[in-house]
């Protein structure tokens, strides 16, 4: 069930500030949402799940006389929550929430129904089923399960009510940050278009198959998207070998592979037989990156972000490393093509993303892309 949006600028309670039922604390708006988002990094490292309750009162409590009503809710949410459960306003007079911590058993499902029988019982007993008919309640367990091969966005909102103030906040760098991909790839499209011919030319000439390889990516919020690159492999070939190693280098058991051009370790496969004598020229250059700006230009991707992972590489993420994907929008160049490349285990490449989502602005954005050229010339990590 999804919580209805709130209204957060008008004040329908007599309760505005911090206040407590029973020994239970009500947080804040701003408090509460901050402890949603510690408790989902807590579960992210415990692999404890947790469950937020979301109760919205909507109109009901637009009078200051319905203040013993709203007492009856929280004394309710008291007695079905523990001393280690967190209560608050996830919107300011408007919608309650209970963060119930730690509910890992061998049955995921078999805790959550218990505490929804158990709350929406001991409401209805405290309100009565006319009042209780007055509020709707909303039930989110972290981590979600997602499906890969779907394309409905596996995320949910309410769990990340810093990511969406975040993205409110930075509005209007957010809409320079589109300007500047539109224009940018405006304009690089233009300056390669003869570029884009001869590459065409050259690829079928040496190959059988199309000159375009087109791919199922994973986008911001989970949202996949078709990923465009100048082909650089035989057609009708076999995915598994880049599977498996891709499984073993996001588990941190997957060893180094020796580059043909410096003789360092690099964590990429090298010696792919699946790439042909012109692929693997374009993939040291990047040129077979070059189609990506189409994807940019579409609003898929940007400029600067993550790189949009496959299918199989999400299904083998930790749960931690999904903030990638919901953080940043992914993109062509980023901080670990021009910090780390294929030179840094998996895990160091997702913080590295995670680092670019808290601390992104324009001005990083024309850093990166600055530094994106001589990355590409000395080819470090390219394969």
């Amino acid at each position: 069930m999804n919580a209805r949006r709130a209204n957060h600028g008008k004040t329908l309670s007599p309760i505005t500030e911090a206040s407590s039922s029973g020994d239970q604390e009500l947080l804040q708006a701003d408090s509460f949402r901050r402890m949603i988002a510690l408790e989902r990094k807590r579960s992210e490292r415990s692999r404890k799940p947790f469950m937020l309750l979301l109760l919205d009162m909507g109109e009901y409590l637009s009078s200051a006389e319905n203040g013993a009503t709203l007492e009856r809710i929280l004394s309710a949410l008291s007695l079905c929550s523990r001393e280690t459960d967190i209560m608050g306003w996830y919107a300011n007079d408007c919608v309650v929430g209970v963060l119930f911590t730690e509910i890992a058993v061998a049955d995921s499902n078999s805790v959550p129904s218990a505490i929804i029988a158990r709350v929406t019982r001991t409401l209805r007993a405290n309100l009565g089923f006319e009042q209780f008919k007055q509020i709707s309640l909303s039930f989110h367990v972290f981590p979600e399960d997602w499906d890969e091969d779907g394309d409905k966005r596996p995320s949910n909102p309410a769990l990340y009510p810093d990511l969406s103030q975040r993205e409110d906040a930075r509005k209007p760098s957010l809409a320079l940050k589109r300007a500047m991909d539109v224009l940018g790839s405006a304009l690089a499209l233009m300056a390669v278009l003869p570029l884009f011919a001869v590459i065409a030319l050259v690829i079928k000439a040496t190959s059988k198959g199309p000159v375009f390889f087109r791919q199922r990516r994973i986008g911001q919020h989970g949202k996949s998207f078709v990923f465009l690159k100048f082909r650089s492999m035989y057609v009708n070939n076999d995915a598994a070998v880049h599977k498996q190693y891709v499984q073993q280098l996001i588990a941190g058991k997957a060893d180094k592979q020796t580059s043909t051009e410096t003789g360092e370790g690099v964590y990429k496969l090298t010696k792919d037989p699946r790439i042909t004598r012109v692929g693997a020229f374009l993939r040291k250059t990047s040129m077979d990156e070059l189609p990506q700006f189409l994807n940019v230009l579409k609003g898929e991707m940007s400029l600067v972000g993550p790189r949009p992972p496959v299918p199989y590489e999400v299904e083998a993420y930790d749960i931690w490393h999904r903030r990638r994907l919901l953080e940043a929008k992914p993109g062509i160049t980023g901080l670990w093509q021009v910090g780390g490349r294929s030179r840094v285990k998996f895990d160091d490449m997702v913080r590295l993303d995670l680092k670019y989502a808290r601390t992104w602005s324009p001005w990083m954005d024309l850093k990166i892309l600055a530094r994106t050229p001589g990355a590409v010339v000395l080819g470090d990590g390219a394969h």
